[in-house]
Order: structure tokens, then sequence, then C-alpha cells
């Protein structure tokens, strides 16, 4: 699978463009496949939805919608169709829908012209499912009229709320996670030929792991074009998933060494070295003072460890930073894990710039080493030069790393790790709500996998393992294997937390369902790519609140 661009709405609107008029596929077939892919999709994740109503603009995504209405009341189903608006102003493609649509056989057809004329149709908001159908990728906020009218009908209804494109009132171009317009709820949200930046970014849904999905309709791939430099980061799964040769052996998939630890925090290099065992490292070696040696080599037995030098109080002692002991101590590693657990003390200081400075192996830096190389941000950029250096920092060790406040990061995620990544030539992995992988070259690519769950002790840590593992086997293809690494840990967690919860899941936990995610399709047997939440197949039947999907 080639990767996935995200695309603006003027984009969108060109792809559309290009597809019809350079490559002979006429828009209104593009139409059709939409809305039988809205078809589909309702009745594949909405199983038990009998009762269906559809509210309908009068654009294009209003086309689809009637398209859809007409599909569904074909295939069996009770449907409701409203169209907001008199027919006379629809888009021409919309129109052919609306002429379609109009038979007694298609179920119950109404035109509202007012606000008012709503609350004459208050039946249909006992459907076992809506659709939202009201405005897309096209529309410029904020909500008016009949459009907002509609919205404030629809939440006196319990049913799910399927929506064709993006939730009504959400911006196409937005990329904040939560906006103040108003907008309609979602359970479900099915877009078309490549995610827009709202679909990567913003809380779309009501609950995180409903399901935004994007369905292929007929755009030939060299119509879909973007400057934005954003890609989605789940295509690179497929490094991870490549079959390894029968004559494989652990040499060919690198030797990761964890550096890290002190007196109390033995489990952060521990579960960063179980991780990159878990995800196929060769060998991984475990790197941390000594008198916490004991306790991290009983983790796994295939963990090997190396004794540090220690302070009195189990720190890191300077003396490790020798130019003998690191020689030793990096021969025949392919991949440097550096600062999970490790500590702020002035001798924790001198080993990682020492460390740093006397070796060229591709690392990932982590929690404290972060937050010493962010007193030293000149050290930082000279030692990105020649090698592969990623950093994974949260919201706030970014803000130490950039010299800006937590709350400037959050509000400009993206341009704040684009630059800082280009301008120190290093791999900025952002964490958080659609964690940010943002390369030197200025390309980011968007992780969707991920869940509140993970809001917990040693995530980071096993993340980091992740990465490195990834990047020992992929050497060759450094990019791809960051990517595939952070979209793996999100769903891993994502498989792991439906069979329990929220609240009680550990990092660990994850690691027992990764045969899963290391198996999970890119596509779906529809053709259809999750970005959020999982297809029904995937995994177990979980229980669900009240008008989730």
């Amino acid at each position: 699978m080639v990767a996935m661009q995200v695309l603006s709405a003027a984009e969108m609107q060109l792809c559309d463009r290009v597809t019809s008029e350079r490559y002979g596929v006429p828009s209104l077939k593009l139409m059709r496949t939409a809305a039988s892919a809205v078809a589909t999709f309702a009745r594949r994740q909405f199983p038990h939805a009998r009762r269906i109503t559809v509210l309908c603009g009068r654009g294009n995504n209003g086309g689809d919608g009637l398209m859809a209405a007409r599909m569904l009341a074909a295939a069996g189903l009770d449907v409701t169709t409203l169209l907001l608006g008199p027919p006379e102003k629809m888009t021409p493609d919309a129109a052919e829908a609306w002429r379609e649509l109009a038979s007694p056989a298609h179920g119950l057809i109404h035109i509202v012209a007012t606000a008012a004329e709503l609350q004459q149709h208050n039946a249909a908001l006992a459907a076992d499912l809506i659709l939202d159908a009201v405005v897309g990728t096209g529309f410029q906020p904020p909500l008016r009229g009949l459009a907002l009218a509609a919205l404030e009908w629809v939440r006196a209804s319990a049913a799910p709320i399927l929506a064709v494109d993006l939730p009504s009132g959400w911006p196409a171009d937005e990329t904040a996670s939560t906006i103040t317009d108003p907008v309609f709820p979602a359970d479900a949200v099915l877009t078309f030929t490549a995610p827009k930046p709202a679909h990567v970014f913003g809380q779309l849904t009501r609950r995180w792991h409903q399901p935004i999905v994007v369905a292929p309709i007929g755009s030939p791939p060299e119509a879909i074009t973007s400057s934005l430099n954003l890609t989605w980061a789940g295509v690179s799964l497929a490094l991870a998933q490549q079959p390894r040769p029968a004559a494989a052996n652990k040499g060919l998939f690198g030797h990761v060494l964890v550096v890290g630890g002190s007196l109390g925090k033995s489990g952060a290099p521990a579960m960063a070295a179980l991780a990159a065992l878990r995800t196929g490292a060769g060998l991984v070696t475990a790197a941390v003072p000594a008198p916490i040696l004991p306790s991290v080599a009983a983790v796994a037995p295939e963990l090997m460890t190396w004794p540090l030098a220690a302070t009195e109080a189990g720190h890191v002692s300077a003396e490790a930073a020798r130019p003998k002991q690191i020689e030793a101590l990096t021969a025949g590693k392919s991949v440097l894990v550096l600062g999970p657990g490790l500590g702020q003390c002035p001798d924790a200081i001198k080993f990682v710039t020492g460390l740093l400075s006397a070796t060229k192996l591709p690392a990932v830096l982590d929690a404290d080493a972060l937050n010493i190389l962010a007193r030293k941000p000149v050290l930082l950029t000279k030692l990105a030069l020649g090698r592969t250096l990623v950093l994974t920092p949260h919201p706030g060790e970014m803000a130490r790393l950039a010299g800006l406040t937590t709350a400037e990061i959050q509000a400009n995620r993206l341009a704040i790790a684009r630059d800082f990544a280009q301008r120190h030539a290093v791999t900025v992995v952002l964490k958080g709500w659609r964690t940010l992988i943002a390369h030197p070259d200025g390309r980011v690519a968007v992780n969707t996998t991920g869940n509140p769950a993970m809001a917990k002790g040693g995530s980071g840590d096993v993340l980091a393992g992740f990465i490195a593992s990834l990047l020992a086997q992929h050497s060759n293809d450094s990019t791809r294997a960051v990517e595939a690494a952070v979209y793996l840990h999100g769903l891993a967690a994502d498989l792991a937390v439906r069979n329990a919860d929220e609240h009680t899941l550990l990092a660990t936990d994850s690691f027992g369902v990764l045969a899963r995610a290391f198996q999970f399709p890119m596509r779906d047997r529809n053709g259809y790519v999750w970005l959020q939440g999982l297809p029904p197949e995937a995994l177990p039947a979980a229980p669900l609140h009240r008008g989730e999907a």
C-alpha cells in the first residue's frame, strides 16, 4: 500500500475534478460509488438498524446521502429521507440523485423548507440509525439556518449517527482536536479517497474507539496529490509485516542496546528492553547501574544485561562514560535507546553527553535523556550529524526542548514538531492525542491509534523499545520503521483494551496481543482503511455504551 496522503479540502475537490476530466470517471459515477460505500458500511457497522433516517443537504454530500437512502431502501430497510431545502437549488449530481430517489418504493421522502417544519417529522428521530449528509468537505463554518436547526432537532434522538464524509459543521482543514462551532455528533465517520486534516486530527466521534474510515471510490493514485507534506502513519505497518526469510538468523534483525535505570526506576529500562524483544529485535542488551541489574535481568531470560558503574545513590556514574567502557558497551550494537529511568543527577548528565558524543549509533532518546539535552540545544544539533536520532517527547518534554510552554506546544503541535525536526535534523515523535512523527525533511506522519488507557507510566518506555527494535530490523528504511512502531504501539493498546478496561490496562498488557497487531490488515474486506476504530472481524465483540458503534 502506497503512502496515504492527507489532502486539504481544495485538494480533494481538485482530485475529484481531475479524476473526471483527466481519467474519464464521471462525477456521477464517483457519487454512486461513494453512496454504495455508505450503504454497505451502514449495514455492516450497524447490522441491527432497521429504521434509518437520512438527513441530506443540497450539495454533493447530500447527493451521497440521497443515493445511499435509495440503496438502503432497496435492501429492504425502512428509510425516511429529509431533504433540507428546495430541490431546485441542488448541484447537478445531487439533483440526479434526488430524481432517482423520488419513488414510494424508496421509503418516506420529505422536503423540509423551514426549521419549524422539522417538528412535523419527529417520528423520524425514533430511528435505529441516522445518516448525516447535510454538508461535507466543501463546507465553510459555521452552521446556519436550516442546517443549524437540523442539528438542534437531531439532538433529541438517541440513535447513533453515521456521518457521511465529515460530521456536518466540522471544517475539513481543521487541525485542532476540538472546535467551538456547532457540529453534528457522530458515532462513525465514512469519508472517501483520502483523509482530510480533520479526519486525522479531530475528535470527530463521541468515543475514541468509534470508526473513522476511508473508502476508495475510483480516483487513481496519480490524482491524489497534496502539498501539505502530511501522511497517515498506519500505511507503514506493512514494513513490519514483511515475512522473514526461511534461512533467517538473529544477526539479521539487529542488536538493541537499552541504557537507563536508577535505584527505584528499574522498571523503565526493563519495559523498553522487553518491548524491543517482543517486536522482533534479534538481540537486546539492557545496560543499567549495577545495583538494579538483578531486577532488570529477571524480566526475561532472553534479555542480556550489562552492569554500569554506579554512584552511592544508585545512579549511573560518570565513570561509565570512559572511552574504553563505551567502546566495549556499544560494540556490535545496532540501535541505542537512552534515557528511560536514568535520572538527571550530575553524573547522569556527564554520562549521557559522553555516550552520545562517543558513538554514531542510531539512537532513540526518551525521558531523562531528553530533559538533559534540553539544557544543551547546541549539542543536540551536533549529535544529530551523520546519524538517525529519534526523540520521543511528551508535550512537557517538547516544551523544554523547544523553550516554550506546554500550552504553546499543544496549541501548535504540527508546526512546532515539523520546525524542530528540520532545524535539528532529527525525527520527533511528539506523543499525545494523534502522535506526530516529524522527519528531518519536513514530512510529518500522523498516528491515529491509541487510547486513554495508555495514559500511564511505562507507555513511553514501551514505545521507545518498539521504535528501536524496528529501526534495528529495518535500518535501510528508518522513516517507515519509526512510523510503523508508533502505529503498532497504539494498535496493540487498542486491541488489548477491548478485552480489558481503560482504567485497568497496563503498558505491558499490549504484549499479549502483539501477534494480532502484527497481522492487522491495512484494508478490510471491503477495501476500506480504518483510521480510527477496528473492523468487527479484527477482534471479539466488546460491550459498548448506548449509541456507540
